[in-house]
């Protein structure tokens, strides 16, 4: 038989749900491990005084009792495991797993007995079932009956909300002699029960301390057993029991500290669940404190840990004070530094923005909401590009259980950083290639799945084809529609314009229609073509540069000043910084700067005259030139244009006999009658416009034509 044996998938009771876990027997203690809190229970070896095996719900279920009283129930094991761990019981243990049988008839009048924290119904000596008395949050009495209230766990669907025991009366000689059975019953339950009762004074007192969940300011009274926090509106008690964790965390700017402590029970506030309490200290706080206990009593009770007077900063004397309480250990940041110096990364989660801290167990992100993701229970993660900016980047963790947190808005420099802490920590990445990608790009996030399969651009790539074949078969079908082809009018308007325009009208009266429909060309498939990007206007190197405005002037003289106040900045966080400083500046002050902005401009001017008059920027044609030459062009362009829609009109009533339209259809004698009467309207004007033409005189600029 090995040294160790381990079960998985064992299950836990606390406060009406099952969690599950590992359980391990070792030769030193028996460990248990909860998958859902990472809470860890460990059991001395040499404490084990009793076990039983008994059958469950569950299948088969193993109660181990200490010798200090406190007792451990764990189900989920198979019936053939009772073997093996009798056997490594006897081995290591010197003690012999009996088994118990629990009563199942279902009665309900028994003997009650306290064993410990447990309280067992029994039917005949059998128990019948067991009362955890950590789990009852008050005891009430009544003439023969005594009610027990519970403690609520929200992810428990069911919950037991109370239970109540009839205890018949003594006897007269016995009740006048000693208390009531009933009062012996209650001060039983409530000598183990889970009731908080601050008696006594408290160890000390912290005065108006910033909490952020929940918040507000609270008084903070430190009790042996118990943390109470008092408000202007809300009071909370929280029993050391439930404190799972401790973390002492510096902010990014190295000016804060947040104490956070994990909860499980959470706190309540109506509906809403605190998980986390979370307190902001100023390193500047300092603070002298005197414990409410002598120096034999502090000595005895924390052994070293704590001292009657202690002095130092506020957070540090908080995190003392609770270290040695709660006798848990302060996870700190480790050795991950991000891309501005600092141990923390500025990203946003659910559309606020806080502070995410890779430690070396896990990651801590604070503040709204809080949240602590050990590697244990995260089964991957993943680098996404920004919905919104390419300067930034989403950090995507997913647990084991199926839940995704998406931690978004985060300067892609981090990314670097955060890669390598991810790879160190042997945690599993979905997109390997990405950082690849990346490399050596100025912008990380561009091409970062070039190489992917794109399904949906497939597709869409396929459907255009179909929808252009369908195009050029309709083309084909429809091509002796010419004449009502908007295309095709375009087309011979570009030919009209281009062909000489003094063709005399009485030879395009009788001829044109045959020449056109000789001269006319076959429809082409047209070609889209693509629009030539703009060119912008060069920048001219030798021309004096541009003075600088009042605020950028005095940016120059405190940006060394801005970095020495705040090592480590970077340059975006230095711009935030500058900006806020020029605002609270006052207008005595900025008069400086703008007298230097002023006297700036007028050398720029001065120096702007001189390059010009010396010859400097004169290469390129001044915007009046170019509109002075280009109305030339433009009235050539208007004659034509207006030739051209006599052309277009022309043909569109005499030309292209093989097509015509409903209103020609519909009277062929009116139709006759109309085109003689616009033939010789047409006459008239263009012989108009032949005297009009003839009478303009020739410009300088079209003896090319």
């Amino acid at each position: 038989m090995g040294d160790t044996l381990e079960f998985s998938d064992i299950y836990q009771e606390v406060k009406g749900s099952w969690n599950d876990g590992r359980l391990r027997f070792g030769r030193q203690s028996v460990v248990y491990k909860s998958s859902k809190t990472g809470k860890v229970d460990s059991i001395p070896a040499a404490e084990l005084s009793q076990a039983q095996w008994r059958r469950v719900c569950l299948g088969q279920g193993i109660k181990l009792t200490t010798s200090t009283g406190h007792i451990y129930k764990y189900d989920g094991f198979r019936d053939t495991d009772f073997e093996k761990i009798s056997e490594y019981f006897k081995a290591h243990y010197k003690v012999e797993l009996s088994e118990k049988e629990l009563c199942v008839k279902g009665w309900n009048w028994g003997t009650t007995k306290f064993s410990g924290p447990l309280l067992s119904f029994e039917v005949n000596d059998s128990p019948a079932f067991e009362i955890p008395l950590a789990s009852v949050s008050q005891c009430a009495t009544g003439k023969n009956e005594v009610t027990l209230e519970f403690h609520q766990n929200d992810e428990a669907e069911v919950s037991l909300m109370e239970v109540r025991f009839y205890v018949p009366p003594g006897d007269t000689a016995t009740t006048e002699e000693g208390p009531e059975p009933v009062e012996v019953f209650r001060d039983s339950v409530l000598s183990k029960a889970d009731v908080i009762q601050a008696t006594g004074d408290a160890v000390c007192i912290f005065k108006e301390l910033q909490c952020l969940t929940p918040r507000g300011r609270y008084d903070i009274r430190i009790y042996p057993s118990f943390l109470h926090l008092h408000g202007k509106t809300f009071d909370y008690k929280i029993p050391y029991t439930t404190v799972l964790r401790l973390f002492l965390l510096p902010h990014k700017d190295q000016r804060q500290m947040f104490f956070m402590i994990s909860l499980d029970p959470p706190i309540k506030q109506g509906q809403t669940r605190y998980h986390f309490l979370i307190l902001l200290f100023s390193k500047e706080e300092d603070l002298s404190l005197s414990l409410n206990m002598t120096e034999e009593e502090v000595e005895k009770r924390y052994g070293g840990k704590l001292s009657k007077n202690m002095s130092g900063s506020l957070y540090e004397m908080v995190g003392r004070v609770m270290k040695a309480l709660v006798n848990r250990k302060i996870t700190v940041p480790g050795n991950f530094l991000g891309h501005s110096g600092t141990q923390c990364i500025t990203c946003s989660y659910k559309a606020s923005s806080g502070l995410l801290y890779p430690l070396e167990r896990g990651f801590v992100y604070i503040h709204k909401p809080p949240v602590h993701l050990r590697f244990e229970e995260v089964s991957c993660v993943n680098f996404a590009r920004g919905t919104t900016t390419t300067r930034s980047f989403d950090f995507e963790i997913e647990t084991k259980q199926g839940t995704q947190f998406t931690f978004s808005s985060i300067e892609r420099e981090e990314y670097g950083k955060l890669f390598d802490f991810v790879t160190a920590k042997k945690l599993s990445i979905k997109n390997r290639g990405f950082k690849e990608g990346l490399k050596g790009k100025d912008d990380m996030l561009e091409d970062s799945d070039e190489d992917q399969h794109d399904a949906y651009l497939e597709r869409m790539k396929e459907e255009g084809k179909i929808r252009e074949e369908a195009n050029d078969s309709d083309d084909s079908d429809g091509e002796s529609d010419e004449s009502f082809d908007p295309g095709e009018e375009e087309d011979d308007i570009a030919e009209e314009y281009d062909s000489k325009a003094s063709a005399s009208d009485s030879s395009a009266e009788g001829g044109d229609s045959d020449r056109e429909k000789k001269k006319r060309p076959a429809k082409k498939a047209k070609v889209v073509k693509e629009r030539k990007p703009r060119k912008k206007k060069p920048k001219d190197s030798g021309a004096p540069k541009r003075p600088m405005s009042a605020y950028f002037l005095w940016l120059n003289a405190s940006r060394e000043s801005i970095k020495a106040e705040h090592p480590g900045i970077s340059i975006t966080e230095i711009s935030k910084r500058a900006g806020e400083m020029w605002r609270e500046l006052g207008k005595e002050q900025k008069v400086e700067w703008d007298g230097k902005a002023e006297e700036a401009k007028k050398d720029y001017e001065v120096a702007m005259r001189e390059y010009r008059e010396s010859g400097g920027g004169s290469s390129a044609p001044s915007k009046k030139e170019r509109k002075k030459k280009g109305g030339k062009s433009d009235e050539k362009n208007k004659k034509g244009a207006s030739g051209g829609g006599r052309e277009r009109e022309r043909e569109r009533t005499t030309g292209n006999d093989s097509f015509k339209s409903r209103e020609f259809i519909s009277s062929e004698e009116s139709s006759s009658e109309s085109d003689r009467g616009k033939g010789k309207r047409k006459r008239k004007g263009s012989d108009e416009k032949e005297e009009e033409v003839a009478s303009t005189p020739p410009s300088s600029d079209s003896g090319s034509d």
